[in-house]
């Protein structure tokens, strides 16, 4: 007898033949056995198929159709019981295989859907007639083909599709969560692929939530995979895909390895998020959020970078002249004992260097203040009222303008397209 692997669980349709059905689990050496049979099988199964097991399970059990013509019947069966069961048996996802040589087409169509979720691989002993490459193998003095395969292998596009989309939602786990899914039905050689598009789904989930370092091992790894996937083939639409994300890799890798304690790309990185927000999820309270916290980090990054002053931690010396006396008087914390410029102020103060930017937002107050009083009234700032699409629309143009930056320069997620 050829030698497998020993499988975590089977589910074997029987209605006769059980030298056939011996043969299968002496092969396969299944830790959990579960029967799909009808009625009138169940005391051949005890009588003779038991007797020629090699091995016992360690648990096993039944599923009984009342009528192995009938489809439905036999769909009903097993979708009543068999889920609970592998349940029970804690069985994961990839784990099962089917063995539908004794199975009547009703109880195969059956037993095929119903398992799918959990199968990795389905196998028949057929007739030996034909010149296919199969296994011939002889049992009992009959002379059978040993024939086998993932049905995964080829219907995983369905899902992918579906994670892809997730993905391109921006529901980052939901997708990673379909592709380690995918990578536990499909077989060995697929499975590298699907572990590195989790992966990728899961750094762009940390990435979306500000954890650069962790975000930039995942695309990493991932696109290590990906890139070895794409060389032999991969899906649809992989080989498109690699630009980008080797570009927000190059972005992430330059923004976590910056030693500076004002980052230059975190900038960038709200002024993305925000169009995130608004545009694609027309979350307009989160979007004005990352606007308004985007406007004071550039004001941070150019006070810092031409003048060394940290607005966390300021002495109020630090500063231009007309400032010093508010900054005192207004500015310390009573917890730590630090001056801290709030948003308005660090600009001011930028203005009172004489910086261009700082100048120009002095210029564009009269505009901006209605803005920032819309963010300091919205319910995600210190008010009640929801804010509006075009308010954060009318801030996002300033502070691109402001700070000069192109949107063609800030990161972009891909569209997953696989």
């Amino acid at each position: 007898m050829p030698a497998d692997t020993p499988v975590k669980a089977l589910i074997l349709a029987f209605t006769d033949a059980p030298p056939l059905a011996a043969y299968v689990i002496n092969r396969l050496q299944p830790e959990l056995l579960c029967f799909f049979v009808p009625e009138s099988a169940k005391a051949q199964v005890e009588s003779a198929v038991q007797p020629l097991v090699q091995q016992m399970p360690k648990r096993w059990d039944w599923v009984v159709t009342p009528d192995p013509a009938d489809m439905l019947a036999c769909h009903r069966a097993l979708s009543r019981s068999v889920h609970d069961l592998l349940r029970t048996w804690s069985v994961q996802v990839g784990e099962v295989v089917v063995d539908l040589t004794g199975a009547t087409p009703a109880m195969a169509a059956a037993l095929a859907t119903v398992s799918q979720p959990w199968t990795s691989r389905m196998i028949s002993l057929v007739e030996a007639a034909g010149s296919d490459e199969s296994e011939q193998i002889t049992v009992d003095g009959l002379t059978k083909r040993w024939v086998q395969g993932n049905p995964w292998d080829e219907s995983a596009v369905v899902v992918r599709r579906e994670a892809s989309e997730a993905f391109n939602q921006g529901s980052f786990r939901a997708a990673a969560t379909l592709f380690h899914t995918l990578e536990a039905r499909v077989s060995g050689g697929q499975k590298p692929l699907y572990r590195a598009l989790a992966d990728l789904a899961l750094g762009y989930g940390l990435w979306e939530q500000f954890h650069y370092r962790q975000a930039w091992d995942k695309l990493k790894t991932s696109l290590k995979a990906l890139d070895m996937a794409s060389i032999w083939g991969g899906p649809p639409g992989l080989k498109e895909l690699l630009p980008s994300i080797k570009a927000n890799s190059g972005f992430l890798e330059k923004l976590v390895l910056d030693p500076a304690e004002v980052k230059e790309g975190v900038v960038l990185d709200l002024l993305a998020h925000a169009h995130r927000r608004g545009h694609a999820d027309h979350d307009y309270e989160r979007a004005m959020i990352a606007l308004m916290r985007a406007l004071e980090a550039f004001a941070q990054r150019q006070l810092f970078k031409q003048y060394k002053i940290k607005t966390w931690d300021v002495q109020p010396d630090q500063l231009p002249d007309a400032l010093r006396d508010t900054c005192r008087a207004c500015y310390l914390d009573d917890v730590d004992g630090k001056y801290k410029l709030p948003l308005p102020s660090q600009w001011r103060a930028l203005a009172g260097f004489g910086d261009p930017v700082g100048q120009a937002f002095v210029r564009d107050w009269p505009k901006m203040k209605p803005l920032l009083d819309a963010a300091n009234h919205a319910v995600l700032g210190h008010g009640f009222e929801a804010i509006k699409g075009e308010r954060v629309q009318q801030l996002s143009d300033i502070v691109m303008k402001l700070t000069g930056v192109n949107e063609s320069s800030l990161p972009k997620f891909p569209v997953l397209g696989l």
